[in-house]
């Protein structure tokens, strides 16, 4: 208030946070007497807190023109930083010692002001170093130094609440004398509170908060103001728990708590604990609430949910029913409510005791217990299963839910009831049926060992799942024989009834018969299909002629498949049409087929499980042919569909060049485009590294062509798909059709935000040669054909030599690029990275000129979302 003239209503204005009174007090001010150079300043700090910078700016401006001042030059320097143009900044802020008394404090705070400034427009760095330095200068001094106080407020407001409070209680000399004063800062420090919003009193409050651990200091307090911390503890604590920032929001739980043992604090430090699963921790605390105050439900509500995590289920069963008689016997009618959300104990119970005799009426009088070793009559059964962990576990999860759901207690009683027997002794229903006659196949063909997908892996053990799901391929590769079972194919049927078998559209079976060295299909009557009795169908023309046109599947890919991230977009083709009963499943099924270990998370979604996968296949083998399909983006990574049908149509083919048009152009480009023109763009290319995708982010590789222009043809219609003619720099003129509506924009009519057509890059149009594909070829005899191999879809010189002199290759890498291409249309985003803008067509574009070498010499990685 003493250095800077601020008018005493709109500082008030400031302290309360009422900014939008502020400015409308100025404006009427200004409106008044348009030649009030503080009113057009103290204005300017006003819409600077607002973080309205070009006004700001210009109010900073307008008071310096009427007259120089230290607020005029000040506001000026904050709106500067703003804008991020920190050179004029500096330079206004030095200008405002003009319009000062060169006192040691006021230069310090001026000087505090500029590094505050920095530190709102992202220069942290550089605006702590100069705060540090102030601060060291500092370090003999008896009076509480400027310099500290707004170091301690930067960790403040950076919510580093424990490093701001060791910093202000550093210059505190005495407990006595900290609580006797209301704050320790002078009036000039005010101004930060104007120009920035700092919160001084609450940082203050914070610092005492810690010296109040000191039962000395604790005791001394009047209790109005201890009230005062604890509950500012647990409003800033309920603040960071919002934000999800639970290790903040506990830390301030446990302020409050230090400083009243109130049942308040600890019960919302019990719920934070819960949600970082430190179920010890809030175990304690819940205990505590009960100790507390034993008769409200809270406490016991809390202690359940704690046990449960803990997997104490008996504990937990017990807390829950001490908690349901506690909300029961309220004297609050809208907690007896809440009684009504969970199920009622005696339909649970009476629900166990009828799956328990109807598990147990076909069931021997005595069973050995696997788990004791004793041997048990019926009664001792039902008391073992009342007992265990397995039957508080459901009874705790059926009385959680409502209504209650019968078939998961049924399924929990019949696994705990169940006992040994030889699979040729079960009751011969079902899917037994099927398990026991497969069994009897794998017997007479002389196999001493079978599995079967449907019993041979344990849906509740998570290792397990994972390392089925994980080995699953290399299980059916290394197996002596793999027996498909047609259940729907009925005896003495023609060639074609396999290909519209329900077996052939999902999505767990194309591993079945890819995998495997050797196959025989059997029909519903477990006669063998088509009554072909080779040792192998895989050696059966007919068969795979008939797989191969039903699934679209190469039938030596058939016969001899490789496994690996090789010719992605052929293989995700293949299972475009498939379908899984889990949508997750659609992802996983295929983690054997790339050959790629992944976790499997069900619940996930298939977005993400697709996200994942296709992550995984570019960022292990740098193959793009998965960024090539039409439809919807996916929420994983906008480059990626949402639906693996999106791979569905064959990848857009376009025609290639013989090598007699190859030469031809050769030849016209050595004519017309300079040598070095050329050899800088192979060079810019050639440099290039291969696409990298992690954390749901792709660096993609491109040569990008700015749109210039974007134009709706069908104005009229108005459901989507819409169609725009767009124009790039560099591109013919095309049209691209999509289910979003884009920004239409012209040169003369332009938009802020950039768009681009895009080549993703492909090293394969260097020319160089492939050893990679050598080596497959060596190895298997056999290499997956897939059209994308020719990178993207794009068109290469057939027969191309491969021992060419530089000079040729790099003019036959501008023949390829002048050849249309498969292009992407991503658009900017605020922070620099771009998201692709999905199509419901292929996106073919091709350069207007080939000649025009710097058409084409935007080369960069863009970073998509």
């Amino acid at each position: 208030m003493q250095i800077f003239a601020v008018n005493t209503t709109i500082y008030n204005a400031c302290i309360a946070g009422d900014l939008h009174t502020a400015e409308e007090l100025l404006t009427q001010e200004i409106d008044a007497d348009d030649n009030r150079h503080d009113s057009y300043a103290n204005r300017s700090v006003v819409r600077a807190r607002n973080s309205d910078w070009d006004n700001a700016l210009q109010d900073a401006v307008k008071s310096i023109d009427i007259k120089p001042s230290s607020l005029g030059y000040v506001s000026k320097g904050i709106a500067l930083c703003g804008k991020e143009q920190l050179w004029d900044a500096v330079e206004s802020f030095d200008l405002t010692l003009m319009c000062l008394n060169r006192g040691l404090i006021t230069v310090d705070i001026l000087l505090l002001i500029k590094a505050v400034a920095f530190f709102n427009s992202g220069r942290h760095d550089e605006a702590m170093r100069r705060i540090q330095n102030l601060a060291n200068s500092y370090q003999h001094s008896d009076t509480l130094p400027c310099s500290i106080v707004n170091l301690a407020m930067i960790a403040f407001e950076d919510g580093r609440y424990s490093e701001a409070a060791g910093q202000l209680t550093t210059c505190i000399t005495t407990v006595t004398d900290s609580f006797l004063r209301t704050t320790p800062f002078e009036p000039r420090l005010k101004i930060f509170t104007v120009l920035f919003g700092w919160d001084l009193d609450s940082l203050w409050q914070i610092a005492n908060q810690r010296r109040l651990r000191r039962p000395a200091a604790s005791n001394s307090l009047p209790v109005t103001f201890k009230q005062e911390c604890t509950a500012l503890c647990v409003l800033k604590g309920d603040e960071a728990a919002a934000a999800s920032n639970l290790e903040t929001a506990i830390e301030l739980y446990s302020a409050a708590i230090a400083l009243d043992c109130s049942r308040h604090s600890f019960v919302h430090r019990s719920k934070a604990n819960l949600e970082r699963n430190l179920y010890a921790e809030a175990l304690h605390d819940a205990e505590k609430v009960v100790e507390l105050d034993p008769s409200s439900y809270i406490g016991y509500e809390l202690k359940h949910t704690a046990l449960h995590g803990a997997q104490r289920y008996d504990e937990a069963v017990k807390a829950f029913k001490i908690m349901l008689s506690r909300l029961a016997d309220s004297p609050d009618a809208e907690i007896r409510k809440l009684r009504q959300q969970y199920g009622s104990l005696s339909e649970v119970e009476g629900t166990f005791r009828r799956a328990i005799h109807a598990q147990l009426e076909n069931a021997p009088l005595r069973l050995l217990n696997t788990s004791t070793g004793h041997l048990c009559n019926r009664e001792a059964q039902i008391d073992a299963f009342m007992e265990s962990a397995e039957y508080n576990k459901h009874f705790y999860s059926s009385m959680m839910h409502m209504p209650l759901q019968t078939k998961p207690i049924e399924e929990a009683v019949e696994m705990y009831f169940r006992w040994d027997k030889v699979v040729y002794d079960l009751d011969p229903i079902g899917t037994i049926v099927k398990l026991q006659t497969f069994c009897k196949m794998a017997r007479n063909a002389g196999y001493y060992w079978a599995w079967s997908d449907t019993c041979c892996i344990d849906q509740n053990n998570n290792v397990e799942l994972q390392e089925s799901v994980n080995s699953m391929f290399i299980w059916y590769r290394h197996s002596a024989l793999t027996i498909v079972y047609l259940s729907d194919v009925l005896p003495s049927s023609q060639s074609g009834v396999l290909a519209n078998s329900t077996w052939n559209t999902r999505g767990w079976t194309i591993q079945e018969f890819l995998a495997p060295n050797i196959v025989l299909f059997y029909q519903a009557d477990w006669t063998l299909y088509l009554d072909d009795r080779s040792p192998n169908h895989k050696d059966s023309v007919a068969i795979m002629q008939e797989l191969e046109h039903s699934t679209g599947i190469n039938a030596r890919a058939l016969v001899a498949f490789r496994p690996g991230t090789r010719g992605a977009r052929e293989k995700l083709r293949w299972a475009s049409s498939r379908v899984t009963t889990l949508q997750e499943d659609i992802a996983y099924s295929l983690f054997g087929i790339f050959k790629v270990h992944l976790p499997v998370i069900y619940g996930e979604k298939k977005q993400n499980a697709l996200g994942r996968l296709l992550q995984e296949i570019i960022a292990h083998s740098g193959d793009i042919t998965a960024l090539d399909w039409v439809g919807k983006s996916s929420e994983f990574n906008s480059c990626l569909p949402a639906d693996i049908h999106s791979y569905k149509a064959p990848s857009y083919m376009l025609p290639s060049l013989s090598e007699d048009e190859m030469q031809t152009s050769v030849s016209m480009l050595q004519h017309t485009v300079a040598m070095e023109s050329a050899s800088k763009l192979y060079a810019l290319l050639n440099n290039l590294s291969a696409p990298r995708f992690a954390n749901s982010r792709l660096q993609l590789p491109c040569i990008a062509f700015l749109l210039t222009e974007v134009k709706r043809k069908d104005v009229k219609n108005r459901k989507p798909p819409f169609t725009y003619d767009v124009t790039a720099d560099g591109l013919q003129d095309l049209v691209i059709t999509a289910e979003a509506k884009l920004i239409q924009f012209s040169r003369l009519k332009p938009t802020q935000q950039k768009f681009l057509l895009v080549r993703p890059w492909n090293r394969h149009d260097l020319g160089l040669p492939d050893f990679t594909e050598d080596d497959e070829q060596s190895l298997d005899g056999f290499l997956l054909e897939s059209p994308l191999d020719d990178s993207f879809g794009e068109s290469v010189g057939e027969n191309e030599p491969v021992d060419l002199d530089s000079q040729s290759r790099e003019f036959r890498l501008m023949v390829r690029l002048g050849q249309p291409f498969s292009a992407l249309l991503p658009a900017q985003q605020h922070g620099g990275e771009y998201k692709r803008i999905a199509s419901d067509r292929n996106i073919v574009a091709q350069v207007k000129d080939v000649t025009a070498v710097r058409d084409m010499m935007n080369v960069r990685t863009l970073e998509i979302l």
